[in-house]
């Protein structure tokens, strides 16, 4: 079948094909840049262990080592990928020229220079996230700790990242999305659950005291419900960052990462829960099994329903990143598998009658509605996927991952 035979399928059930393709294209994703290396970052040891809860399983060769290995894989998930696209960076990638190295609490801008380089050359804009975590400051706490010199270290890298926002904001031309999140808790039942949480909000209260324009700088509060070595309690639950959010709406916004709850919990269904009462939110889309173990992002079940909210409610309300890492496959794949299916799923949400299912809603007619979303199940939708791809300029399926085996061959499979 061709597109124009797809197109006239989706027009019979109320549905302009070009505008969904159209409008796909002009919304931003953030490729999240840990994957490329397994969370490791430059500003320390690359040896030492992954603390917070980050764990990563897997050695498949070819991890990225240095800043050129890590912007080199980028540019080849990117050319792999169609859509609009921003670049997602941690603190703790960092790139110190002439061996300059600073602590994370004396950051500068100057030290992202390189990477606002690197999307100024590829017209992206850049999403930021203080580095909480994998530092021999964490002691384990971090913005949360009874230390008050470890919290005013936390603090102190907290205000910097703001500043470092400001920047790639003003740089690159677009707002840049900037979260907290710490994996602040414990192992075992505390004995104190409402302490570290007093010290957590105030320690926010401080980083968002440093000035920025709410336009451009949007931080965001993430919440978790456990994670490995805080499995009895985490000072940042969903109920304190949904709380956070609610009473200081004017400087930030929540966060939900879809691995962030129990695992009969669906980040789905929240969405327009949480867009009832704020502006804007900002998603993180991983696949958890069982827990947040950020598997590659498919194209199943829940992550089609999240975009079908984020299309219901309106794209421009929600900020999305992908999150995951999987040192298991070849990484630069699973970039573009993850942001592919995020891709398919978004499509797939905007070749929905959208007003006609509300219509069918509100008037009650529960079994036509029924009948339009499962006959939409078998519309050929991947003859629209394929011309989505052409017009983005980007490999149709079945098309791309032999440059991923040939880049391997060529480049990853030689690094030691």
């Amino acid at each position: 079948m061709s597109y124009i035979e797809a197109k006239s399928k989706y027009a019979a059930f109320g549905v302009d094909a070009d505008r969904a393709i159209a409008a796909l294209r002009a919304i931003p994703v953030s490729l999240h840049c840990w994957q490329g290396d397994d969370v490791r970052g430059f500003d320390t040891d690359p040896s030492k262990p992954l603390t917070g809860g980050i764990q990563t399983t897997g050695n498949y060769p070819g991890r990225a080592r240095t800043p050129e290995e890590l912007m080199a894989d980028l540019d080849v998930a990117l050319k792999l990928c169609p859509g609009m696209k921003k670049l997602n960076l941690h603190a703790s990638y960092a790139i110190f020229e002439d061996g300059q190295w600073a602590d994370r609490d004396a950051l500068e801008p100057k030290h992202f220079a390189p990477w606002v380089e690197f999307c100024q050359a590829r017209g992206l804009g850049c999403d930021f996230n203080p580095t909480f975590f994998s530092h021999p400051k964490c002691d384990p706490l971090t913005l949360s700790s009874p230390n008050e010199e470890t919290r005013r270290f936390w603090i102190d890298h907290g205000k910097a990242c703001i500043r470092i926002s400001r920047y790639l904001a003003q740089e690159l031309g677009q707002p840049c999305v900037m979260n907290i999140w710490t994996g602040d808790g414990f192992k075992d039942i505390p004995g104190d659950r409402m302490g570290p949480r007093v010290r957590y909000r105030a320690a926010i209260d401080e980083i968002l005291s440093e000035s920025y324009d709410f336009a451009q700088v949007k931080p965001c509060i993430e919440s978790k419900v456990f994670g490995i070595g805080v499995e009895a309690y985490t000072a940042g639950s969903a109920e304190f960052a949904l709380s956070y959010a609610a009473f200081n709406r004017d400087k930030c916004i929540p966060l939900m990462d879809n691995g962030h709850y129990h695992p009969t919990e669906v980040v789905s269904d929240k969405i327009p829960a949480l867009l009832a009462f704020f502006p804007e939110i900002a998603l993180h889309v991983t696949r958890p099994i069982r827990w947040d173990s950020d598997h590659v992002v498919l194209f199943d079940d829940e992550t089609r329903e999240i975009c079908r909210e984020i299309v219901r409610c309106g794209p421009e309300r929600v900020n999305i990143a992908l999150d995951y890492f999987d040192a298991s496959i070849n990484r630069v794949a699973a970039w573009a598998v993850g942001f592919r299916n995020l891709q398919k799923a978004l499509l797939s949400a905007l070749l929905q009658p959208v007003e006609e299912e509300k219509k069918l809603q509100d008037s009650g007619n529960f079994t036509k509605l029924m009948v339009l979303q499962e006959e939409l199940k078998t519309a050929p939708f991947g003859e629209v996927w394929d011309e989505y791809c052409r017009v983005c300029g980007a490999p149709a399926d079945g098309a791309w991952f032999h440059a991923v085996e040939q880049y391997e061959a060529e480049v990853l499979a030689k690094r030691c």
